[in-house]
């Protein structure tokens, strides 16, 4: 699963994973008007369309209507994000990600003694 998704396919993807890991067209279309968001129906099929392609999605029939699932879930995708962003920018090593979270003050001290805690606990 080494493709990469847009920004506006990664909006998709979030309406679809708030649903549950699946939405019919019509709801996609309903909560992108929730968020003002004027993307015409055919730019949004073609979004759709490329997600598939993609292997993040896949579609079902109903009747006539389209019900996107998610193939990957949000938990999944942010793990893949999360490893790239890591080997692409810090050459795969944490300690330094850790230090310059710290160093900018974007992980706090107390932040970083809750994730020692939680993780003492997953390790006993």
């Amino acid at each position: 699963m080494a493709q990469q998704i847009s920004e506006s396919e990664l909006v998709l993807m979030k309406i679809i994973w708030k649903n549950g890991g699946a939405a019919l067209y019509s709801l996609i279309m309903e909560e992108l008007e929730k968020t003002q968001n004027e993307w015409k129906n055919n730019t949004v099929l073609t979004l759709l369309s490329r997600l598939v392609e993609k292997k993040f999605l896949k579609v079902r029939k109903i009747g006539r209507r389209n019900e996107y699932i998610a193939v990957v879930t949000e938990a999944e995708y942010q793990a893949m994000q999360t490893h790239r962003f890591l080997d692409r920018v810090y050459g795969g090593n944490v300690k330094n990600l850790v230090s310059t979270l710290l160093r900018q003050d974007i992980l706090s001290a107390d932040e970083l003694k809750e994730i020692e805690a939680f993780w003492r606990n997953e390790n006993e």
